[in-house]
């Protein structure tokens, strides 16, 4: 009895598989490149000395690339190598399409046939309601991506190439079209100074917010409006594309305002260029982090009203982090119909189903619960005051890399917080919860009966 029972024991354990849902197959995917992309940089010859760069930080550099942050702790254009700026663009160009739109574009080069598990994890990295047409929109996806940042590039490099000769200006071109595109933030421009020596130049600037604007927007987005050939917008896209407007010329009004007589900013500036450099701001305070004007000289105002960008972001399945803007506006609509006494939330004739409303207020509380856990962490362990430190917090959220000159100096306890941050912006709160928790059971829905409380 005793060796039958023994016999059974591995047979028990091999029918216990390990098996992931999507969700958590794409939180655990994020974070195997993250390290991946660590190892690499860690290595010799990626960095300009020779000595490589330590492990903490070349995870913060990896997950930063990978979350389309743009945070950094060492100077890109300076202390890494070619070798160690590829794998940099490599990691920004998987973090912001998605490993698994990767997959399937090496699965499309070999020929090989996406299997319906591949399709599910398209569907949920894609952030899509069903299965129909998935490969089609990823294949789309790919074709607009390419094309727009090799567009990008090329305006770009024709503009730098009488500066940098051609070969410099082609590297340098596209480089910073897939770093914009992905809403990315890193730059080759060395010093930590971004794109500031170009306040004023109308080419780089406009190239940028296009790049920028487009990858926000999301690729769903990017899609119907590549194929609606004067068609109705669904939605989705019309709110999409109506917010980011909006609040690019919100940011861009409120940045040029507070701005205006900031001789440190904008006050020394003609006209033209001070509008210039409060777009570019407003743009890039989206989830994008370049900067054109020194974002440590803003105003105290300026920048709250930054954090509140970088607090609602992009779009949905864009390269950009944040709440999100589709998430803001249900929240938004579902306001304005309880103070005009409506039960529903409604838009363009349509009504916003109550699960998309909860699912929304749920977003929103668990960013600011992770915002204000993560920056009261660092107000132990970091020695700035409040302000950077909550910039920092919501910038690495938001996964838009702009920051008040702290991110270099601090502790290793905080490099680890903000990298859990940036991690937990680009995969959202949301999404990292339901990867955390156990496989959900079906369960019978039992209502039980109200019974009101005092609101308010």
């Amino acid at each position: 009895m005793d060796n039958i029972s023994i016999d059974n024991k591995p047979q028990e354990l091999k029918k216990k598989k390990i098996s992931f849902t999507p969700t958590q197959v794409l939180a655990v995917g994020f974070i195997v490149v993250m390290f991946l992309g660590a190892v690499l940089l860690s290595l010799p010859q990626a960095t300009v000395d020779g000595k490589g760069i330590s492990f903490i930080n070349a995870l913060f550099t990896s997950t930063s690339a990978v979350c389309v942050t743009g945070l950094v702790v060492v100077d890109t254009g300076t202390y890494f190598t070619y070798f160690g700026q590829a794998v940099i663009l490599l990691l920004i160009e998987i973090g912001g399409l998605g490993f698994m739109t990767f997959a399937t574009l090496f699965a499309i080069i070999l020929g090989r046939k996406i299997t319906l598990k591949e399709r599910i994890l398209l569907q949920e990295a894609l952030n899509q309601m069903t299965l129909e047409g998935i490969v089609r929109l990823a294949k789309q996806i790919l074709q607009i991506t390419f094309l727009i940042q090799l567009v990008g590039a090329f305006i770009l490099a024709a503009k730098w190439a009488g500066q940098l000769g051609w070969g410099k200006a082609l590297y340098y071109g596209v480089f910073h079209a897939i770093s914009a595109f992905n809403n990315a933030g890193f730059d080759l421009m060395g010093g930590y100074e971004s794109f500031s020596k170009y306040t004023g130049d109308i080419v780089v600037n406009l190239v940028i917010i296009t790049l920028i604007v487009f990858g926000g927007l999301g690729f769903v987005v990017l899609a119907e409006l590549s194929v609606h050939h004067g068609k109705k917008l669904n939605l989705h896209s019309h709110l999409v594309i109506i917010t980011s407007a909006l609040m690019i010329a919100l940011g861009a009004v409120v940045i040029f305002a507070l701005e205006y007589t900031n001789p440190q900013t904008l006050a020394g500036l003609d006209p033209i260029t001070k509008v210039l450099a409060s777009v570019f701001q407003s743009v890039t305070a989206r989830t994008a982090g370049f900067n054109t004007l020194d974002t440590g000289a803003l105003r105290d105002t300026t920048l709250l009203f930054i954090i509140i960008l970088m607090f609602i972001g992009a779009s949905p399945g864009s390269t950009g982090g944040g709440i999100k803007t589709t998430t803001f506006v249900a929240v938004v609509l579902s306001v304005i119909a309880n103070f005009q006494g409506k039960h529903d939330a409604s838009y363009r004739e349509r009504t916003l189903p109550k699960e998309i409303i909860q699912k929304a207020v749920t977003i929103i509380m668990s960013a600011m619960l992770l915002i204000i856990i993560v920056t009261g962490f660092l107000t132990v362990t970091e020695k700035f005051d409040f302000m950077p430190l909550l910039f920092e917090t919501v910038s690495a959220f938001g996964t838009v890399g702009l920051g008040l000159g702290i991110t270099p100096d601090l502790t290793s306890a905080g490099k680890i917080a903000i990298i859990f941050t940036m991690y937990a912006g680009r995969v959202g709160p949301l999404t990292l919860a339901f990867a955390l928790a156990q496989k959900r059971k079906a369960t019978v829905q039992i209502r039980y009966p109200e019974e009101r409380i005092l609101i308010g």
